[in-house]
Parts: C-alpha cells; sequence; structure tokens
C-alpha cells in the first residue's frame, strides 16, 4: 500500500489552517506543509497570533510547528515534495455571469489544480478538501488529462470536511465521520487506501466512510443543507410564536425529545450565517436547476428565503419598538461575528442587521471580542451592503460593550458570546436613554428576564412575548370616540 509521508495543503484558511495542524500533531511522522499566496496570513500562522480564532487551535499549533508542521509561501517546492496535495482554498458564489449569486466559482480550484500538474512527477493524490459542487473532480481530472505527462500518476479524490467553527479542534481531533471518495477502479481505491490510513491513526475504522467521487461531494452540500434547513424551519417556528404567546424554547425542547427528530440545531435566532450554509444551499438550487428540477430548487430556496426573512424581521422589530424611527439613534449592537467562540463574519447576521438599521439613518456602537475593527469595516463598506460613505459617518467601534451602551437607545445581541450574559446591566442601564431597551437575537438572557425587567428594561427576543410593547401613536389620525357614545353600525356588505 502506498504510504503518505508527506502532505501538502494549499489554502492556509479556516480549513485548511485547522485541519492540517490537527493531522500534524496526530501523525508526527508525516511532514505536512500548509502553503498560501498570501503571504501576511503566512506570516501570522508563524507568528504568536494566529490569523484565526479557534479555542484550542494555538496550543495544537505551537506543539507542531517547526517540527513536522510548517507553513510557507513557496507553494511549488511544497507540491514537488508531496505525496498527498489537499486543495483548501475558497470556492465563494459567483458575483457574475452565468449562475451569478448562486453557482460556486471554481476559479482558485482550477488554478490549483494547474499548479498541481504544472510542479507534479510520479505518483501523488490530489485531494478535494474545499466545498465544491458535484463534479468538481471530474474537472480537475479532466485538466489533469489535459496536461498529462510521462511518468505522472495523479489520482483525484473527495475528502470534505465537517468541522464547525468554534469547535473546528475538537471536530477534527474526534469526527463523527471522515468522507473519502474517490474512482471505483483499482487506482481509486488504492489512493482511497492510503488516505483513510492517515486518519486511522486517530479515527476509528468504523467512522471512515468510503464512496464514490459524486456522492462524497454531494454528501456535504447534502449536509449542510440539512443542517441550514433545520434552522430555518425553527425560525419559521419562531415568528408563530411571537405571534400566539407560545416560547419558541418550549417547543423546541418538546419536539427535540423525540429521537425521530433530536434536539440539534433547533435554536431559533437572527439567522444562520458562515462561510458553508447559505454557499452550500444555493449551490444546491442551482444544480438542481441546471438539471432542470425546478421543484426541488424552489424546494431548498425557501431555506435562504425563509433566513432572509427572519433577518428582515428581527430589524423591523427593533425599528417597531423604537416607535418606529431609528434615525440618528444610537444602537449598540454587541457581537459581529457570525457565532461564538470565532472571529469568522463571513455571512454574518450581523452584517445583514447592521445594514438594515442603516438604511434607516441608525447610528452603531459594535462591540465584539474577537472580530477587529478593520474587518468590521470591510464587511459593512462592502458594495453589496452600504455602497456609500455612510459607515463612516454611523459605524463606530466601542472597545467594550459599556462603551457601545453608553447614551444608546438600544442594545441588541447579534451573537451568542459568554461573556454577554455576564455584564453589569444595571450600570448599563443608568447609562442609556430611556425606556431602555434590549433585542436579544440569540436568546442568551432568558435566565435574566425577571432580573431586567425589575432593573428597567423592556425586553424584545426571538419566538417569545417577554413584555407588552410600549404603545406606539401612530402619526396618521385616527378616530376619536367616547365610551358614553352608542356603538357606531357596522355597514352591510
Amino acid at each position: 500500500m502506498f504510504e503518505i509521508k508527506k502532505i501538502c495543503c494549499i489554502g492556509a484558511g479556516y480549513v485548511g489552517g485547522p485541519t492540517c495542524s490537527v493531522i500534524a500533531q496526530m501523525c508526527p511522522h508525516i511532514r505536512v506543509t500548509v502553503v498560501d499566496v498570501n503571504e501576511a496570513r503566512i506570516n501570522a500562522w508563524n507568528s504568536d497570533t494566529l490569523p484565526i480564532y479557534e479555542p484550542g487551535l494555538k496550543e495544537v499549533v505551537e506543539s507542531c510547528r517547526g517540527k513536522n508542521l510548517f507553513y510557507s509561501s513557496n507553494i511549488d517546492e511544497a507540491i514537488r515534495d508531496a505525496d498527498l496535495v489537499f486543495i483548501s482554498v475558497n470556492t465563494p458564489t459567483k458575483t457574475y455571469g452565468m449562475g451569478k449569486g448562486r453557482a460556486a466559482d471554481l476559479k482558485y480550484i482550477e488554478a490549483c489544480a494547474r499548479r498541481i500538474v504544472q510542479n507534479s512527477n510520479g505518483y501523488k493524490i490530489v485531494t478535494e478538501k474545499s466545498t465544491v459542487p458535484v463534479r468538481a473532480a471530474e474537472s480537475i481530472r479532466r485538466i489533469f488529462d489535459a496536461n498529462t505527462k510521462p511518468n505522472l500518476n495523479l489520482q483525484v479524490l473527495s475528502n470534505p470536511e465537517f468541522l464547525a467553527e468554534g469547535t473546528a479542534v475538537k471536530d477534527l481531533k474526534n469526527p463523527d465521520r471522515v468522507l473519502i471518495g474517490g474512482d471505483e477502479n483499482p487506482e481509486g481505491q488504492k489512493a482511497v487506501r492510503a488516505l483513510s490510513a492517515v486518519y486511522e491513526h486517530w479515527v476509528p475504522k468504523e467512522r471512515i466512510i468510503t464512496t464514490n467521487t459524486w456522492s462524497s461531494e454531494l454528501s456535504k452540500l447534502a449536509a449542510n443543507a440539512f443542517l441550514a434547513q433545520r434552522i430555518s424551519s425553527i425560525n419559521s417556528i419562531s415568528a408563530l410564536c411571537e405571534s400566539t404567546g407560545a416560547d419558541v424554547e418550549e417547543v423546541a425542547r418538546a419536539i427535540g425529545m423525540d429521537q425521530r427528530i433530536g434536539n440539534k440545531f433547533l435554536k431559533a435566532s437572527v439567522g444562520f450565517g458562515g462561510s458553508c450554509f447559505q454557499k452550500d444551499v444555493l449551490n444546491l438550487v442551482y444544480l438542481c436547476e441546471a438539471l432542470n428540477l425546478k421543484e426541488v430548487a424552489r424546494y431548498w430556496q425557501q431555506v435562504i428565503d425563509m433566513n432572509d426573512y427572519q433577518r428582515r424581521r428581527f430589524a423591523s422589530r427593533i425599528i417597531d419598538c423604537l416607535f418606529n424611527t431609528v434615525t440618528d439613534k444610537k444602537i449598540a449592537l454587541l457581537g459581529f461575528a457570525f457565532k461564538k467562540d470565532t472571529g469568522d463574519t463571513r455571512e454574518s447576521s450581523s452584517i445583514y442587521i447592521s445594514k438594515y438599521l442603516m438604511d434607516e439613518g441608525a447610528k452603531l456602537h459594535i462591540f465584539d471580542p474577537k472580530v477587529p475593527k478593520e474587518q468590521i469595516f470591510l464587511d459593512l463598506a462592502h458594495p453589496g451592503v452600504s455602497g456609500d460613505d455612510r459607515v463612516s459617518r454611523l459605524v463606530h467601534i466601542a472597545k467594550d460593550p459599556y462603551e457601545a451602551c453608553d447614551g444608546a437607545h438600544a442594545l441588541v445581541i447579534c451573537t451568542e458570546w459568554d461573556m454577554f450574559k455576564e455584564l453589569d446591566f444595571e450600570r448599563i442601564h443608568k447609562k442609556m436613554l430611556k425606556p431602555a431597551f434590549i433585542f436579544d437575537g440569540r436568546r442568551v438572557l432568558d435566565s435574566l428576564h425577571v432580573e431586567l425587567q425589575n432593573i428597567g428594561f423592556q425586553i424584545e427576543t426571538i419566538g417569545k412575548k417577554v413584555v407588552t410593547r410600549i404603545p406606539f401613536t401612530p402619526s396618521a389620525e385616527i378616530p376619536k370616540f367616547s365610551l358614553q357614545d352608542p356603538p357606531m353600525k357596522k355597514p352591510r356588505v
């Protein structure tokens, strides 16, 4: 059996960095080199301040770096030396041309394939780690076949990652499953066995699933689509709960105890974010449309539509409670990452909530413990979000939650950071304008509602009526009547 002794990973981002760091720690006899065209990112991986935040990642990197784990910008040399090459580059949704807004842009995958074949000789295994559309491996293989050389044998595998940001190290060390897809011919199965042997150093054999390449690629898209679907489903129920007086947390607990359903991913919120869910569902929609499966495409599109609706609904609720206007009002927005325990802001609901509030002229004071100021401004200044200079006028980055809330009309929680449960809310209430509102988009303050109401806060949360809102009197004239007047007769229809 072919033994893998050297691994090259192209792409030092949220997938390649943590994945290869854990492989290096679990397989000290394998030399792992992570490469990237972004030298600043490589320098960060080689420094004390890693470019991404994940609990436990720094300890893993420091235990292996310089021993059998290396970060480099010399891509060609790393490819030449490797027995196995992981492709872990970005596959963003296309922003132009055919498939705009839905299809995956594979230009980085194609560039990697061409660079690999250019710098390879002998036998080498090339493995997709990035989330790719079905049959992307076939495209890579066609590039390899069209540029073949004597004695060159490149085998293409699919090995999608299923880690969740915030628990990436834990997920990599104790995965639910490892999925490896390859050709069903002898050469393909030889490559599958070689990669399986790497994971078998710490993953039980029964958790390593082998399939054909297409099944592996589709399994990744389907897994993320199913998880996103559960979030959109419980969010749809949260809207119903707010209208009926039910509590979505109680509903989720009740249905989650059904073993056929389970309790995972039934947490109502302001919507899902991250690099994968929306991108993969849209990719699935585009694939279905391309295959003329229109009903299937419409079904999965509803998952995205419900997520967008939840974000708009939450922003509208803020505006409605603040007497139907937030123009020039200071609003403290706590949390900008798409989930706690990560600094990743890709497709974060905070971006969209900020956009809707900026559209109404609100002044946002944002605090997040892990997202740098530059990243927040970069996300909000994106043409799809603001497209003008209003970010510099309306957005301020606070050093701590208390600065963000000083003089604010409302406090909005968009990320479930644990520290937000432990704030001194009496201190915050004293500095806020009255009535002081809390909008809990993550249900992190559920156990504090009585205490917060006693302090004087007006509380609004997802999927539950906490208190009666302060009534807003619309500017339009409404008819006046006296209790002594006889009731008006209803006109006949």
